[in-house]
């Protein structure tokens, strides 16, 4: 993919790699609020390689997303939290920022993109969030600006912030626990706070075990800025791979994946499906778009071979999405 033009600015952030220190500290914040989740092997055909899945699927509201929002909050404090929280998002971060904000009886404003899945949105009214639809344009604004007019309280950025990244970092260290001879670890790349967070921990314990990003066609940013060597827009199509994909890469976020990404492997809707399929026909388990590229990263050999952990971020489908894979079609 040809690079872009150069991204807009927003505020001016640099973070470093997230320290074992807060990592562990995520650890315990989230003790009990969040789960272990299962790595367990992909039923797949030789000859391909090792594939474990780490089932992040199977966390309580189907997401890995829980661990950043659960710790982002906790750690703000009873005080910052007087006036709320709040968050945008495709729909899992709007779904774990709910779930926390009921558990510490907070009220909850989500922005979410009118493309969102009604799946996602319905679950963040159960949970008690207040759900606010967007234009696409001005729901992505909000992860360059960190605004939204009328929006009070505590902000909760998806990817883009320390305490969210430290939640989501411990899930390199039950990779690691559970799999210490892992060659590659691949992550879904929506924003950048899960393929980091987890490269955080990963690389500074075991520096040697790769980690890519999976990234699917229809908004791949990443693999062109890394070529690029700066950040640039690319063309940006929504999907059924709804919670990774975007036309641009946060200028922190960037500087990050460069310091701790070995590469990102960008793959297609019709390998994305595939890999949901086999994943569900294999091993019985729901991944949604997003966690099925990972995989499909992992299928196309460019991730190598030995031992890998593929993260199966989350498992919020819409029915009809999974009617259309199931029947052995590629959705949009």
């Amino acid at each position: 993919m040809a690079a872009g033009k150069a991204v807009p600015a927003g505020p001016e952030l640099c973070w470093e790699p997230i320290p074992l220190e807060a990592i562990e500290e995520a650890r315990e914040r989230t003790r009990g609020a969040v789960l272990r989740t299962p790595l367990v092997r992909l039923d797949a055909d030789e000859p391909v390689p090792a594939i474990f899945l780490k089932l992040e699927c199977l966390q309580p509201i189907r997401s890995f997303k829980l661990r950043g929002a659960h710790n982002a909050i906790v750690k703000a404090g009873r005080a910052a939290l007087a006036e709320g929280v709040w968050t945008g998002s495709a729909g899992n971060m709007a779904q774990a920022v709910a779930w926390a904000a009921r558990a510490l009886g907070v009220p909850c404003t989500v922005y979410v993109p009118e493309t969102a899945p009604r799946t996602k949105i319905a679950s963040v009214g159960r949970y008690g969030g207040r759900v606010v639809e967007l234009p696409v344009d001005e729901w992505v604004d909000i992860f360059r600006t960190r605004h939204r007019e009328g929006a009070s309280g505590v902000f909760v950025h998806p990817y883009s912030d320390p305490d969210v990244m430290a939640g989501n970092a411990v899930i390199g260290l039950e990779i690691l626990e559970g799999l210490p001879e892992v060659d590659t670890v691949i992550v879904p790349w929506g924003g950048g706070g899960l393929c980091c967070g987890i490269a955080s921990a990963i690389k500074t314990l075991q520096p040697q075990t790769r980690v890519y990003a999976s990234e699917i066609d229809t908004g791949a940013p990443l693999a062109p800025s890394l070529a690029a060597g700066h950040p640039v827009e690319v063309p940006y199509v929504p999907s059924f791979a709804d919670g990774i994909g975007s036309p641009f890469v946060n200028a922190e976020m960037f500087d990050l994946a460069q310091r701790l990404l070995d590469g990102a492997i960008v793959v297609s809707r019709e390998e994305t499906a595939a890999a949901a399929r086999l994943i569900i026909e294999r091993n019985r388990v729901v991944p949604e778009g997003a966690a099925a590229t990972a995989v499909a990263a992992a299928l196309t050999g460019r991730a190598g071979r030995g031992t890998i952990a593929c993260l199966v971020s989350g498992g919020n489908i819409d029915t009809q999405t999974l009617t259309t894979i199931l029947h052995g079609e590629t959705p949009r």
